[in-house]
């Protein structure tokens, strides 16, 4: 049986890394997602998911 994970927006936000807005392509990709998946807009998850893509 799987153990019970913390969903992220419960979790406290990571001390001392330096974080940097999503690029206009990682952007569009978490819209893309959101659109695929039938929400009008990207949630954390989807931002979580294009904030791992490479920039540009």
């Amino acid at each position: 049986m799987a153990s019970p994970r913390t969903p992220p927006w419960k979790k406290p936000n990571p001390k001392g890394q330096k974080t940097q807005p999503l690029s206009q392509a990682q952007k569009d990709a978490a819209r893309q997602r959101a659109e695929e998946n039938g929400r009008r807009y990207p949630n954390l998850v989807d931002n979580m998911w294009a904030a791992k893509l490479p920039r540009g």
